[in-house]
């Protein structure tokens, strides 16, 4: 099913037109990395120390520990678009990384690795097929570094929640 939704992502990426200022499909992902990077990023910086182990309720991740979960799956899904091994696993820096400045500097430096994956990425190489993390199979190698976005925004969503909880405006909205 998984192999399904990430052919048929990228064949209607493939069948899309592109748009009238010749932006290929390899630069829309990197925009849409962009962006997403932009916010985790700005959220990490964002909020205080003292609310990195806040927690709406206790069946959740804290702040930080979402910051250190994306880090480490950033590695995982970024190393698989190139058939590399992940540097570091996906729980590692919720197991390590416990204060603002350890968190940070892991996710920072887990943007940086994503950074070289995407921006290597070409309308060619997008479609080599690669193996998938957690067991998903084989796909597109575009198909990680997508999920990943996708990854990435999910956890900002999250993130948001925290902010208003807390009666701050989320980055994203502050830009608006």
């Amino acid at each position: 099913m998984k192999r399904t939704i990430g052919i048929a992502a990228v064949l209607v990426l493939a069948a899309a037109p592109a748009p009238a200022q010749g932006e290929s499909i390899s630069s829309a992902v990197k925009k849409a990395w962009a962006g997403a990077k932009q916010n985790i990023a700005e959220s990490a910086a964002q909020m205080p120390e003292a609310d990195y182990s806040f927690r709406p309720v206790d069946s959740v991740r804290t702040f930080g520990e979402i910051l250190s979960h994306v880090a480490g799956a950033n590695y995982v899904f970024c190393a698989a678009t190139t058939g590399e091994k992940a540097p570091y696993a996906e729980d590692a820096f919720e197991k390590t990384a416990k204060t603002k400045a350890d968190i940070t500097k892991a996710l920072t430096e887990s943007l940086a690795y994503c950074d070289t994956k995407y921006n290597a990425l070409t309308d060619a190489s997008a479609l080599k097929i690669v193996d998938l993390p957690f067991g998903m199979g084989k796909n597109p190698s575009v198909y990680p570094l997508l999920v990943n976005t996708g990854h990435v925004n999910e956890h900002y969503g999250n993130l948001v929640t925290y902010f208003r909880i807390k009666g701050m405006v989320p980055p994203s909205s502050k830009r608006n």
